[in-house]
């Protein structure tokens, strides 16, 4: 592969995180729940507010990532310490996100919902094109096939088991923190649990073809 090919793969895949982010942000603003993996951060964005929910994107993306090192050892590859910057990008580009929606009302449950789907629109654009950049794996996706190698057991199998912790997770941070009280995680994230693989698959189907286009074009 060309160093052109990869500057537009990486710049692609670093677009793809923006809109992520930006997704991320669309639906933490609606206040129905985040998605599985963002889950356990948005709660304890709830729980201490002096860290954003960007930051604790960004740890809760660094334990994943130790995890996989845990699990791969030597088969973790150094390639996959990229994962680490990026995570800081993409906590950053959630922050940041937070900022272009903090100003949109939010006054009736439909506006709550409509911020949910977008949310979700938005996110699966971003994961698109990541998956299409096709250079590294988000750490969450990582730690799934980190776990599906050394099982043997399916990705797509383990992938709904990942997500399945992480609300569970996120449910009992709730409990402990808040006296009982389940908060940050709400139907919103199991819409998004439902909606955003099928949304992904959609748009990676029509996108696929007109970007690696732009991966294909000669100097």
């Amino acid at each position: 592969m060309k160093k052109k090919e990869y500057f537009l793969r990486y710049t692609v895949f670093i677009v793809g995180l923006f809109f992520a982010g930006v997704g991320v942000a669309f639906t933490k603003h609606g206040n129905l729940g985040v998605t599985p993996i963002s889950s356990v951060a948005n709660v304890m964005s709830l729980k201490i507010p002096a860290l954003s929910l960007g930051n604790w994107l960004i740890i809760w993306n660094c334990v994943l990532i130790v995890a996989q090192i845990l699990i791969l050892r030597k088969d973790f590859k150094p390639i996959q310490l990229l994962q680490i910057p990026l995570s800081f990008l993409f906590g950053w580009f959630t922050d940041l996100g937070m900022i272009f929606v903090s100003n949109i009302p939010i006054n009736s449950y439909f506006m709550q919902i409509l911020m949910l789907i977008i949310g979700i629109v938005v996110l699966a654009f971003g994961i698109s094109l990541s998956v299409i950049a096709n250079v590294i794996m988000n750490s969450g996706e990582a730690l799934v096939k980190a776990i599906s190698d050394k099982t043997r057991f399916e990705f797509g199998y383990v992938k709904v088991g990942f997500d399945v912790f992480c609300v569970i997770s996120a449910v009992v941070l709730s409990l402990i923190f808040f006296n009982g009280e389940i908060v940050g995680t709400r139907e919103g994230t199991i819409i998004s649990a439902l909606l955003t693989g099928f949304v992904i698959k959609f748009l990676t189907k029509y996108l696929r073809k007109p970007v690696e286009k732009i991966f294909r074009e000669k100097d």
